[in-house]
């Protein structure tokens, strides 16, 4: 499996490369660049635009959809030719839409759903992201008590994952078999708020809570350490983003699952489409592989949706064998864990 998605990064990452300009000038928003993840998807970003012949320039929202608003202006000042937005809040990022459209720049939408058809929309299948951490925490644990830590309430992405979690967990609702006691919006996506909202709820419920569906790798650090505080580590707790700290608790068995969006692949796509938006100087351009596509509230976008990994302990050497991370950083702290780290 792990073959395919490295080949799937190289096959992408050089698509039509050959036909691009020389003299693009692709711009980068990131919402927070503080999280481990981006840094890898900003590496991959990179190799795609200078395999097309594109200069890379990016800045930094520092989690401000105000600040975020004033980056892409003055990316757009700096005279790019495409830009990636992840966007920090999606209902607060439409004039910067507005500001690209007015000066005929293409914008790719990365990874968060921009509510504008003008916006190519790439990502991962969050829906079944979703699905992939449910099944695996019910398969862990078919009955009890449980609590979902959702994303943060501006990203489109933590409804997506809740979606998804819900299809997955309604029949065992249904038969009675779990009872979900709370759930909670993580403001920012930040641990630090996890982390406050599972020490509530488990204060609430007198720590009875037998499996938590945290929506990311960082709300599931959060609750682990929550958890842990109350003796309780080691219940099913979900994540996503192969993050290596969530690996090390998926081989340390603190958490159950972290789906692996391979952050080299996505990044790579991004890099590759946007050069190749930028070449097409307003052309439609056919985006292989890509859909038309609807959102829940009915705007008509062109969309790429990736195919996501659930790493548990039954397959950790995946990532290793892939080169995401070392056998080292996976097993720090392990013994007699699951392979490769036994």
């Amino acid at each position: 499996m792990h073959k395919h998605v490295i080949a799937a990064a190289i096959a992408v990452a050089g698509f039509g490369s050959t036909a691009f300009a020389q003299d693009i000038t692709v711009g980068v928003s990131w919402s927070n660049f503080q999280e481990e993840r981006w840094k890898t998807d900003e590496a991959a970003i990179k190799g795609a635009l200078e395999a097309a012949g594109a200069t890379y320039i990016s800045a930094d929202a520092q989690s401000s959809s105000a600040k975020q608003l004033s980056d892409v202006e003055s990316l757009i000042a700096q005279g790019v030719d495409a830009l990636i937005i992840l966007a920090q809040d999606s209902s607060a990022i439409g004039p910067a839409i507005d500001a690209a459209d007015a000066e005929g720049i293409p914008v790719v939408g990365y990874d968060r759903l921009i509510e504008d058809s003008r916006a190519f929309y790439l990502t991962f299948d969050n829906v079944e992201v979703g699905r992939m951490q449910a099944r695996a925490v019910i398969e862990a644990a078919p009955s009890g008590r449980y609590v979902m830590i959702k994303g943060s309430p501006t990203d489109p992405n933590a409804d997506f994952l809740r979606g998804g979690q819900q299809e997955i967990l309604q029949a065992a609702i249904d038969a009675g078999d779990i009872t979900i006691v709370d759930e909670a919006y993580t403001d920012g996506w930040l641990p630090a708020n996890a982390q406050r909202n599972m020490e509530q709820i488990l204060t609430a419920n007198d720590n009875g809570v037998d499996a938590v569906v945290a929506s990311n790798d960082g709300t599931a650090g959060g609750v682990v350490a929550a958890l842990t505080a109350q003796g309780m580590e080691g219940i099913p707790v979900s994540g996503q983003d192969g993050d290596h700290a969530a690996l090390n608790r998926v081989a340390l068995g603190t958490q159950t699952v972290s789906v692996w969006k391979d952050a080299r692949v996505l990044g790579a796509t991004a890099g590759a489409i946007a050069a190749e938006l930028a070449n097409a100087n307003g052309e439609k351009v056919a985006i292989e592989g890509g859909v038309e596509w609807t959102s829940p509230a009915g705007t008509e976008l062109n969309a790429l949706f990736l195919a996501p990994i659930p790493v548990t302990a039954d397959n950790l050497s995946v990532v290793v064998d892939a080169g995401w991370i070392t056998q080292e950083a996976l097993c720090q702290g392990v013994t007699d864990g699951p392979a490769p780290c036994n």
